[in-house]
């Protein structure tokens, strides 16, 4: 992936740091899946099963998001359970953003996927000007951590808008709009392979519509059968990929399958000088 790196002040005195995020393979894909469809489920169990509402279950699970988030960020590497767990809370935040949007303040489903996607250009737009990357293969410094954790946020948050707008808008149903998303990741997968299609791209859309997959796959689950879903409820939809979450989390936590070994040791190297280039990044795509 390409890189850039800090001025040799930051990062002597700063800590060093393992990559802060998991290797990208299937497993990596598979959680990301099951995170985002507990995030839909989650956030809908939390707000009508439990009757806490929307606002107060927002307030509740942000200010649990940014507990982890502060031990994410103190970690000196990748840690599965502690990365895995703010990306389950981050899923559910991020719904809730949109979902607040949408039910409490009355925008409509187009102008929030509208917007969520002018604020990720924005984001991304940010975090290129600063590190001259988008690689996530080198989340080694707590600015690009923090650039890496804002990104996500908002790519749930489109992800929803555009997920529900797909099943509900434009009355494509829960079903269809899991196929169309599933469709358009693989069409992405066969870019990158066959075409060429640069490898922090396809990375970065591919994440981003695994969202309102994840959406449109637990809504088909949970929500019931007059609704065209297949009515096993929020919380048994909820506890069953949480559970295979657990189970995941757990086999790579003793593996280590998904670490990537990369270390910030280049204290030497002046912040003109690259330690990687887009060429890099294909070839390990």
């Amino acid at each position: 992936m390409p890189t850039a790196t800090d001025s040799p002040r930051g990062l002597l005195r700063g800590r060093q740091m393992l990559n802060k995020v998991p290797e990208v393979t299937l497993y990596f894909w598979i959680i990301k899946v099951l995170c985002t469809t507990v995030g839909e489920t989650a956030s809908d169990y939390l707000n009508t099963n439990l009757n806490l509402g929307l606002t107060n279950t927002t307030y509740i699970t942000g200010s649990v998001l940014l507990v982890t988030l502060f031990f994410q960020f103190k970690a000196k590497k990748y840690v599965p359970a502690l990365y895995w767990l703010s990306v389950v809370l981050i899923s559910v935040v991020g719904t809730q953003i949109t979902d607040n949007l949408v039910d409490n303040l009355g925008v409509t489903l187009p102008t929030t996927t509208i917007v969520f996607s002018i604020v990720l250009a924005a984001v991304f737009a940010a975090w290129y000007a600063s590190e001259r990357t988008l690689s996530i293969h080198t989340i080694y410094t707590t600015r690009r951590e923090a650039f890496y954790w804002l990104t996500i946020l908002f790519t749930f948050a489109l992800g929803t808008a555009a997920g529900d707008l797909a099943a509900e808008r434009l009355n494509l149903g829960y079903w269809l709009s899991a196929v169309l998303f599933a469709a358009l990741i693989g069409a992405v997968t066969f870019a990158h392979f066959r075409l060429k299609l640069n490898a922090v791209l396809a990375f970065w859309i591919a994440y981003i519509l695994t969202r309102p997959l994840g959406a449109s796959l637990g809504d088909y689950l949970s929500q019931a059968r007059k609704d065209g879903g297949l009515g096993l409820g929020t919380t048994v939809t909820s506890v069953i990929f949480l559970v295979t979450i657990l189970v995941v989390v757990v086999y790579l936590s003793l593996t280590r399958k998904d670490a990537t070994e990369v270390v910030a040791q280049h204290a030497g190297v002046g912040p003109a000088q690259s330690e990687g280039s887009d060429e890099d990044d294909e070839r390990a795509a």
